[in-house]
């Protein structure tokens, strides 16, 4: 980053520059005998209801219209209320409409200035963690790991001539095709993303024949849903990563998705684990795909406010519970 993007992107730097060019219009619009000082005052009186709309207002803006609307305009009232009150007291006038209906409109105008701003930085920041968070969805799109053992295990069907070779490189071939193409969009219909799990699994059962107990299991109507493309393959790739046995010397991954009539959509990843390994740790530390941190972030990105995720991690079995709301 050049010295310059750093300036840029510095916030202190652009709420400085906001005010200075707010201090330049005072300048020239105040008509009073020292407008420096008045400037300067005046900035003073509307900094506080300001950065008290941005910090602690604006958030409902998203959530609920209505309180933001409320509570614009009330901190609005109080401030041009105790504003119009010390300038009396300062400058020893007498308290009149006017100077109430005036403070009123400038500070009206500047909270709504700063609110627009204050949307137009985030909206663009948003942005950016979306174009980072889609560069490391690209490079986690093929695990190179599962990539090799798949090969050599197709590679020990066509050698011993299994009838399962020609379905199986079919779903690698669909599995490629989804991670290469279909992912560009930011949103994919959820019968894909499924179909892209179900091959997946299809191409670790090669690899751990009968030595797992493995479900997928799905419910709800499935159609005419869209879902952020490769939400779930984290948990599903770490879920095989990291298998361990039960006591009947057996591992087991359990994969359910459930779509429910309140236009909801619950996720569970279930496996066996290897108390030896943290398994968390390995996400955060991105050691499998994307990484917790990644998965989160979209997830903050994607659904904000709509979404919850659980990570359960017992002695011997780790789970994953998420819940989205479209």
């Amino acid at each position: 980053m050049s010295k310059l993007d750093y300036w840029i992107d510095n916030k202190i730097v652009q709420n400085g520059f906001i005010w200075f060019f707010l201090f330049l219009i005072l300048l020239t619009t105040i008509q009073a005998d020292n407008r420096v000082s008045s400037s300067i005052f005046i900035i003073l009186l509307l900094a506080p209801a300001v950065y008290i709309n941005n910090v602690f207002i604006l958030p409902f803006l998203r959530k609920k219209l209505l309180l933001f609307i409320g509570l614009f305009i009330l901190n609005t009232l109080i401030f041009t209320i105790i504003s119009v009150y010390i300038i009396k007291t300062v400058a020893y006038l007498d308290l009149e409409f006017w100077m109430f209906a005036n403070f009123f409109g400038i500070l009206f105008l500047a909270m709504i200035f700063a609110s627009a701003i204050k949307i137009a930085r985030d909206s663009f920041t948003r942005r950016q963690q979306e174009k980072e968070a889609e560069l490391k969805l690209l490079k986690a799109q093929l695990n190179p790991h599962f990539l090799f053992n798949t090969l050599n295990n197709l590679y020990g069907l066509s050698v011993a001539k299994s009838d399962k070779l020609p379905n199986l490189m079919l779903k690698l071939s669909d599995l490629l095709r989804y991670s290469l193409y279909e992912t560009k969009e930011t949103v994919v219909p959820l019968e894909k993303e499924i179909q892209y799990l179900e091959n997946y699994i299809s191409l670790e059962k090669i690899r751990l024949e009968d030595k797992t107990d493995i479900q997928f299991i799905k419910t709800g109507n499935l159609s005419s849903k869209k879902i952020a493309p490769m939400l779930f393959i984290v948990f599903v790739e770490n879920a095989f990563k990291h298998l361990g046995e039960e006591s009947n010397n057996k591992s087991k991954v359990s994969v359910s998705i459930n779509v429910k009539e309140n236009n909801s959509l619950e996720f569970s990843c279930f496996n066996t684990r290897d108390k030896s390994q943290n398994m968390e740790g390995n996400l955060e530390e991105g050691k499998s795909g994307i990484g917790l941190q990644n998965a989160k972030k979209r997830l903050n990105l994607m659904y904000p406010e709509k979404h919850s995720l659980v990570i359960i991690e017992e002695n011997e079995n780790y789970i994953v519970n998420l819940k989205l709301d479209f």
